[in-house]
C-alpha cells in the first residue's frame, strides 16, 4: 500500500495545545467495525460501552523528564538534547540541536533546575545527529536522578512547539505510570483518571499492565513511498506471565482484550504471535499494517494519530482502511481534538 493512502488534511488549530479541563471530559469517538457505526460519546461514558468481563491492557511506562536544554560551554551557544537510552560505562546517547557544529571533546551545560548545571562532554557523533555524551556530575548520581534534576518533559514537537508548562509534569502522565524509560506518554492513557477507574471497577471490568518504553521514532512518519518498505525502531516491552494468565483468562470466559493504545496493541500483539497470548520480554519492532491478523486483542482505546504515522496505519488494520478514512472525516467535521492532548477513539 502507498503511505500517501494514509494522508489527510487537518487544521492546524485542531492540533490539541493542551489537555481537556479533567481527564475524562475528553471527547470520545466509538466506532463499531460490525457494521461500520460512528457514535459519539464522551471518555467518562466508557465503562458503559465496556462489558463487566472485559480486560484492559495498559501500558505503565513513565515519560523521563530526557529533554535538556543548555548551552555550548566554548561559544555560549544554545544547545538541546533529547536523551535517548544510557550505554555502557554510564555514557548517555542523545538526540542534539545547536548552531555550528561541535567537535568531540568539547562540553555544554545544561542550566534547567537551577545550581551550577549539569555538564556533558561530547564524546562522539553518530547519525541524525545523535551523540554519545558523558555526565559529568556526581559519580553517585543515577542517570534517572540527573534527569529529574535538569531535565525537563519532552512534549512533541506539534504542541507549543515542545516548550512544556508545569501542568505536563503531571498531564504529560498517565495517573498508572510507574515504570521509567519512554520519551515520549503512550497517550491513550492520559484520558483514564482514577474515577474512570473505580466506575471500571464497579462494572466487573478487570486490567493488567504492561510496559512499552516508547522512543524517538514515535513522532516519525512513514517516508517510504509503500507501506512495507517502512522499517520501524525496536522499543523495549515486556508481558510478565501474570499478566498473560488474566487476559487469556477473562478471554476464556467470554470477555475481550481491550488494548489501551497502540503500545499496548503492538506489545499485545508481538506476545500472541505463537496464537495466545504469552509471556514477553525483550525488543519489538513489529509494525502492524493492513493484513496482520490480530490475536492479541479484541478491541482498542486510542487516539487521533498523524498523516502517514505508522500508528495510523496501525488502528487502519484493525478496523479497515475506508471506516477509519470515514472516522478521521468525521472527527475533522466535527472539531474533534487531535494528537497526544486531543479527543480519544474506541474500535469496537
Amino acid at each position: 500500500m502507498l503511505a500517501s493512502e494514509f494522508d489527510f488534511d487537518l487544521p492546524v488549530e485542531l492540533i490539541a495545545q493542551h489537555p481537556a479541563a479533567a481527564r475524562e471530559h475528553s471527547r470520545l469517538m466509538v466506532v463499531r467495525r460490525d457494521g461500520g457505526r460512528i457514535e459519539h460519546r464522551r471518555f467518562d461514558e466508557l465503562p458503559a460501552l465496556l462489558d463487566g468481563r472485559d480486560i484492559l491492557a495498559r501500558n505503565c511506562t513513565k515519560v523521563i523528564p530526557a529533554r535538556l536544554i543548555g548551552r555550548r560551554e566554548a561559544t555560549g551557544g544554545k544547545w538541546e538534547g533529547l536523551f535517548l537510552r544510557e550505554v555502557e560505562g554510564g555514557a548517555w546517547e542523545i538526540l542534539a540541536a545547536t548552531r555550528g557544529r561541535p567537535a568531540p571533546g568539547e562540553r555544554v551545560v545544561v542550566d534547567h533546575g537551577g545550581g551550577e548545571g549539569l555538564r556533558l562532554a561530547l564524546e562522539s557523533r553518530g547519525e541524525e545527529g545523535r551523540w554519545i555524551v558523558r555526565p559529568l556530575g556526581p559519580p553517585a548520581a543515577s542517570t534517572l536522578a540527573l534527569l529529574e534534576r535538569h531535565g525537563q518533559i519532552p512534549l512533541p514537537p506539534y504542541i507549543r512547539k515542545g516548550r512544556a508548562g508545569e501542568e505536563d509534569r503531571e498531564r504529560y502522565q498517565t495517573v498508572f505510570a510507574r515504570a521509567p524509560g519512554s520519551v515520549a506518554a503512550p497517550t491513550a492513557g492520559l484520558h483514564f483518571s482514577d474515577a474512570t477507574f473505580r466506575d471500571l471497577a464497579a462494572k466487573g471490568v478487570a486490567w493488567v499492565d504492561l510496559t512499552l518504553h516508547v522512543g524517538v521514532g514515535t513522532f516519525r512518519p512513514i517516508e517510504a513511498e509503500r507501506i512495507e518498505d517502512h522499517v520501524m525502531h525496536a522499543e523495549w516491552a515486556e508481558l510478565t506471565a501474570e499478566a498473560a494468565r488474566a487476559l487469556n483468562a477473562r478471554r476464556a470466559a467470554g470477555g475481550r482484550v481491550v488494548a489501551v493504545g497502540t503500545t499496548s496493541t503492538r506489545t499485545l500483539e508481538t506476545a500472541a504471535a505463537g496464537g495466545e497470548i504469552a509471556p514477553f520480554s525483550g525488543p519489538t519492532g513489529l509494525f502492524i499494517r493492513p493484513g496482520h491478523a490480530f490475536r492479541g486483542l479484541d478491541a482498542l482505546v486510542t487516539n487521533f494519530h498523524l498523516p502517514r504515522s505508522s500508528l495510523l496505519v496501525l488502528v487502519s488494520a484493525l478496523a479497515g482502511v475506508d471506516l477509519i478514512r470515514e472516522a478521521y472525516r468525521e472527527a475533522v467535521a466535527r472539531r474533534y481534538r487531535f494528537y497526544s492532548y486531543g479527543d480519544a477513539m474506541l474500535i469496537l
